[in-house]
C-alpha cells in the first residue's frame, strides 16, 4: 500500500464518478441547489440587517415642531422630551440641516429650495429603550405643545422584523429538506460505486488491504462531489446576486441598501466549499459504514 499515494485515490474516485456518471450528475445537481437556496436565503438575512441599521426602523421616533415656532419653544420642546420615560437620546435637526440633508440625497430635485423659502420645520429623532412602552411614549409626545406630527416607525420595524423570522423559517426547512435530499442521493451514488466495484473490493480484502484503503476512494468521491457543487453553486450565486444588485441599486430603488457581492464573496466561496465537503463526506461515511459491512 505504501506505494500509492493521494492521486491514486483521487484518480479511482474520478474514475468511479465518472462510471456513474447519472448519479453523479445528479448528487451534484441536488447539492448545488441546496447551496445556492442557503447562500440565497442567508445574504437576503444579511441584508435585511443592513437596511434596518441605516433605517434606524428598530428604536427610533421623529416628531416634528410648528413651522412657526421660535427658537425658544423649540428648546422648550427638546427639554420636555428630555424629561419622558423610555427616552436615551434625543437629537435635534434643524430646518436647515433636513434641507441640505435633502439636497444632498436629491441634488436636482432640491436644488432650487433656498432657507428663505423652506418649508421643512426643525424636528427631534428620538431613540428610545423600551419597545412596550412606545404606545405611551407615542401618546405623551403628541400632547407636547407645538409638536405637528409625530412619526412612530415601531408598526414598521415589527412588520420587518416578522418578515425577517418568515425568511429564517423557510430558510431553515429548505435547508433540512434539501440537506437530507443531498446526503440521500449521495448515499446512493456512493452506493453503485461500491457495487460496480464488489469484485475488486473482495480481492482487496482477500489480499489484506485496510479499511481505509477500501474506503478512500469513495469518501473522495463524496469530497470531489461537494466541491464541483461548491464552485458551481459560487458562480451561479455570483451571477444571481450580481443580477439582483444591479435592479435594486437601479433609479428606481435607490432607497434601498445592498451588500455588494465583492464585500462578501470570500465568505460565500469558504462557506459553500466547507458546507459541500463535509456533505459528501457525510454521504459517503453513511453509505459505507452501511454497504461495506454486507
Amino acid at each position: 500500500m505504501k506505494r500509492y499515494n493521494i492521486f491514486y485515490f483521487i484518480g479511482q474516485a474520478i474514475s468511479s464518478m465518472w462510471r456513474n456518471g447519472v448519479m453523479t450528475f445528479a448528487s451534484i445537481a441536488v447539492l448545488m441547489s441546496l447551496l445556492v437556496v442557503i447562500g440565497g436565503f442567508t445574504m437576503l438575512v444579511v441584508n435585511i440587517d443592513v437596511n434596518l441599521e441605516q433605517f434606524g426602523v428598530m428604536n427610533q421616533i421623529v416628531v416634528f415642531c410648528d413651522r412657526d415656532a421660535t427658537e425658544e419653544q423649540i428648546v422648550d420642546i427638546g427639554d420636555t422630551i428630555n424629561k419622558l420615560d423610555n427616552i436615551d437620546t434625543v437629537e435635534r435637526i434643524t430646518k436647515e440641516q433636513g434641507l441640505q440633508q435633502l439636497k444632498d440625497q436629491e441634488p436636482d430635485l432640491y436644488n432650487d429650495v433656498t432657507e428663505e423659502n423652506n418649508p421643512l420645520s426643525d424636528s427631534f429623532v428620538i431613540t428610545y429603550i423600551n419597545n412596550d412602552k412606545v404606545p405611551e411614549l407615542d401618546y405623551q409626545l403628541r400632547q407636547i405643545p407645538g409638536i405637528i406630527k409625530v412619526n412612530n416607525r415601531l408598526e414598521l420595524a415589527t412588520t420587518i422584523e416578522n418578515l425577517k423570522s418568515g425568511v429564517m423559517l423557510i430558510f431553515i426547512w429548505f435547508l433540512a429538506i434539501l440537506g437530507v435530499v443531498s446526503i440521500f442521493i449521495i448515499i446512493n451514488t456512493i452506493k453503485i460505486s461500491v457495487f460496480s466495484r464488489r469484485n475488486e473490493i473482495s480481492i482487496m480484502r482477500y489480499v489484506g488491504a485496510t479499511g481505509w484503503f477500501i474506503s478512500l476512494p469513495f469518501i473522495f468521491e463524496g469530497i470531489l462531489i461537494g466541491l464541483f457543487a461548491s464552485v458551481i453553486g459560487y458562480f451561479i450565486e455570483w451571477y444571481v446576486y450580481s443580477y439582483v444588485e444591479n435592479i435594486v441599486v437601479s433609479d428606481y430603488l435607490q432607497m434601498i441598501s445592498v451588500v455588494p457581492f465583492n464585500d462578501i464573496k470570500d465568505l460565500v466561496l469558504i462557506g459553500f466549499i466547507g458546507i459541500g465537503v463535509v456533505t459528501g463526506i457525510i454521504g459517503s461515511s453513511i453509505s459505507l459504514g452501511k454497504y461495506l459491512k454486507q
